[in-house]
């Protein structure tokens, strides 16, 4: 797995497994990358809807590897 925090921007976490993620009581299954919200502006909580670029969210760029 791999996440990445965008600077500016959102956390995305990517995987080559299916996953179960649980929000609010309900479970999705996916396969693919999960971007999530990290200004508070989305509008989809707690996913990122592009909200960060109007609101001039700031904040620095990192990554997170795992074997």
């Amino acid at each position: 797995m791999k996440i990445k925090i965008l600077e500016n921007g959102p956390v995305i976490f990517e995987t080559k497994e299916a996953f179960s993620l649980q929000v609010e009581g309900s479970s999705q299954q996916k396969d693919g990358p999960i971007v999530l919200c990290r200004c508070g502006q989305s509008a989809n909580k707690p996913f990122c809807d592009g909200a960060h670029r109007e609101a001039g969210f700031e904040a620095p760029a990192a990554e997170l590897v795992t074997a």
